[in-house]
């Protein structure tokens, strides 16, 4: 629906302005390569998007901390975690815009985990474990966290590192991957693995976990509202029983329970560009109408800045698109709290792009989960 709406907006917009327009969809897991090549051609789109930042390309596009500030004039401050997603603080250069995100909360079959006295769903790693284990035995209910090389794999091993006080790097920047806690996150993985999912985790596509959930066979799966959207046309029963939670608590408490945006909608301006004043004009566009945005994609879309939508939370607390109740979203007005940015507790720098960009933290869940490597040997293998 987003898609539709979204090709239509552009073509308006460019018969307004005397522009030609073309829109080009790509699947999310050939964005990246499909950018690489736009670049080494010096050829192609004057906007490219990605749901992820790709800081590594920032000598390759435009900073756009003109486009930034524009837009912060007039819609207010942008939202500190949309900026940190598009921003280096080493060389002060807006390599992306981040116009707005899907927030990534935890999905679950309320009827499942009722019948392990938890109706609300799990609140923390522990819960989650415990729980999961006695939906698969007792109801043979699986649960859905990929283990494979796509980004909802990656979003899911990165979550789970923070809520047990391990990163990747440090504020500073420093590789500090191999730490005791990457080790007891990797050794909860396997655990969870064993006692709750089946080997199908490790060739999961970014929509293998949607589709489980749509078709009944998940009791829990980290995403965004967009499975839900989907069985609530497709399998309303299941729909009608799906509810979400903030991402769980594990050992290093309620601060450390965090997650990277579902999708960070984050455009670049490449340096072959032949149109970037009116790129950017298209771009501020988009943001002074990004209540259509939000609307279009069923509150998928959320604003990086706030002003633009104001009626979100009213949208939250009533469902516009026959959530029952009509409040089930409303856990997602907290959005901005939980919601991180790639890299952190540090920048998203060039090399958390390309390392998110690649199957290395999955891969390292996944050689524990197997019994291939102790988690202390596949944890130094990531480093």
């Amino acid at each position: 629906r987003h898609d539709e709406w979204f090709d239509q907006f552009v073509a308006e917009w460019g018969e307004a302005n005397g522009v030609t327009t073309q829109v080009d969809h790509i699947n999310t897991a050939d964005i990246p390569a499909a950018i690489a090549a736009e670049i080494s051609a010096g050829q192609g789109h004057d906007i490219v998007e990605h749901i992820a930042s790709l800081a590594q390309y920032e000598k390759s596009v435009l900073d756009l901390t003109d486009l930034v500030e524009e837009a912060s004039t007039r819609h207010g401050e942008q939202l500190p975690m949309a900026k940190r997603n598009s921003y280096n603080p080493t060389t002060n250069v807006y390599y992306g815009f981040c116009h707005g995100y899907a927030p990534d909360p935890g999905n679950y079959r309320r009827s499942l985990w009722e019948g392990v006295e938890l109706a609300d769903g799990p609140g923390t790693w522990d819960d989650l474990l415990a729980g999961g284990a006695r939906i698969k035995s007792e109801q043979g209910v699986q649960m859905g966290l990929g283990m494979s090389n796509e980004i909802d794999s990656r979003m899911a091993a990165q979550a789970m590192m923070w809520a047990f006080g391990a990163s990747v790097q440090d504020a500073e920047e420093n590789v500090t991957v191999n730490s005791p806690e990457t080790v007891a996150a990797v050794t909860y993985m396997a655990d969870l693995f064993k006692q709750t999912m089946t080997p199908e985790v490790f060739g999961w596509n970014a929509a293998s976990n949607n589709q489980l959930l749509v078709a009944g066979r998940a009791s829990y799966i980290l995403n965004s509202i967009s499975a839900y959207r989907t069985a609530q046309k497709d399998q309303p029963e299941v729909g009608a029983d799906i509810f979400f939670r903030t991402p769980l608590v594990g050992p290093a408490g309620e601060e450390a329970a965090l997650a990277h945006g579902h999708a960070v909608f984050i455009s670049m301006i490449p340096n072959y560009a032949k149109n970037p004043d009116t790129a950017k004009e298209f771009l501020l566009h988009l943001v002074n109408n990004y209540a259509q945005a939000a609307e279009q994609s069923e509150l998928y879309n959320f604003p990086a800045w706030a002003s633009t939508v104001p009626d979100l939370d009213g949208w939250l607390d009533e469902d516009p698109y026959g959530s029952e109740p009509a409040d089930k979203l409303n856990i997602l007005k907290t959005a901005n709290d939980w919601t991180t940015n790639l890299g952190h507790p540090g920048p998203a720098n060039a090399a958390m792009g390309e390392i998110f960009a690649l199957p290395i933290l999955p891969n390292m869940m996944a050689r524990a989960a197997r019994g291939e490597q102790t988690p202390e040997e596949s944890v130094a293998q990531a480093e």
